[in-house]
């Protein structure tokens, strides 16, 4: 019986040190993903190409900049574009605490265009540091590279903001998962825009449609039920929202929306065009959505979203709780 248990307490005592030592390697591990040289040429073209994605479709700036949760769906507060500093933390359901760092020169000054590539496309920071994918890097690796660099493109034009934003903090066991999680990007070719539904299908993993509306359970969405809505979404307010089922279910979903229906759905909230005092009043509830961001898409990018969406699978899911008050 001594025997035994001397081995089997050699076995304990190699096991654990095998696995503090695996955690250890995964702790300090650094994705090998290299540093392209890339060196991208700001034209005009790619400046405003950039500045349409990261407004309206990818929604960079809504999510590096101050929003005004007063007001319906969370606007940028004007002078804030790209500086940073909005938490992502385990209020609003995420493992762990992270911020959205600074995107003016102020930050990326010292940074190459390959780096920013590497960052915004496989998820490794300049100094080989994991990003969590509160900024969809799996998505946006997904993307044309030309679209890459419109985006950078357009963030090297904003105006420099002084704003050093905290250092991002993972939980047990995010704090060695994450180190896992960057990979190399699998650009693709942008497809043209009269083929409506691989083009809606490219606009709407660039927008991270999926992400929101499909049910997740530990953050991982519930695969076979893509865009079928009820995820549980937590507002900066306090608040929470579930998010719609859009998929082509006739009586869940949006299977009887018209194209106008869905495009004049964003249009609705486009301020330009109707003017209306946007502040959230006592009693009322705000929205995660940036409506005011996607109203700003064009049509044509709209009404391609819709023909996507309208080939995907239509699964029956009632959303019954839209809001949820003081959670």
């Amino acid at each position: 019986m001594k025997k035994i248990l001397k081995i089997l307490i050699v076995f304990v005592f190699v096991l654990v040190a095998a696995v503090a030592a695996l955690l250890g390697y995964v702790k300090n591990f650094k994705p090998n993903i290299p540093v392209e040289e890339v060196k991208i040429e700001y034209t005009p073209e790619r400046i405003k190409r950039g500045e349409y994605l990261a407004h309206n479709v990818t929604q960079c700036i809504d999510c590096h900049s101050q929003r005004d949760w007063s007001r319906f769906s969370g606007p940028i507060v004007p002078g804030t574009e790209g500086k940073g500093g909005e938490v992502f933390d385990q209020k609003l359901g995420f493992p762990g605490v992270y911020y959205a760092p600074n995107l003016t020169p102020y930050h990326l000054k010292d940074w190459t265009d390959g780096e920013l590539v590497r960052a915004i496309a496989s998820g490794v920071s300049r100094d080989g540091r994991p990003l969590f994918p509160v900024m969809p890097h799996p998505n946006f690796g997904k993307m044309d590279r030309e679209d890459i660099y419109s985006i950078i493109a357009y963030i090297r034009t904003l105006p420099s903001i002084a704003n050093d934003t905290p250092a991002s903090e993972s939980d047990f066991p995010m704090n060695f998962i994450i180190h896992l999680i960057p990979s190399r990007a699998e650009f693709t070719s942008k497809p043209s825009p009269e083929n409506k539904v691989e083009y809606g299908r490219y606009l709407a993993n660039a927008a991270v449609c999926i992400e929101c509306h499909t049910p997740a359970e530990r953050g991982q969405i519930i695969e076979g039920k893509e865009y079928s809505g009820g995820r549980y979404l937590a507002l900066p307010t306090g608040d929470a929202v579930v998010s719609s089922n859009i998929t082509p279910d006739e009586e869940t979903g949006i299977g009887s929306w018209t194209e106008e229906q869905f495009i004049q759905r964003f249009k609705a909230f486009d301020r330009k065009l109707n003017p209306s005092d946007d502040r959230v009043k006592p009693g009322e509830i705000n929205t995660i959505m940036p409506w005011a961001k996607y109203s700003q898409m064009t049509e044509e990018d709209l009404a391609a979203i819709y023909a996507y969406l309208k080939t995907v699978k239509p699964i029956s899911n009632k959303v019954e709780q839209t809001f949820i008050k003081n959670r």
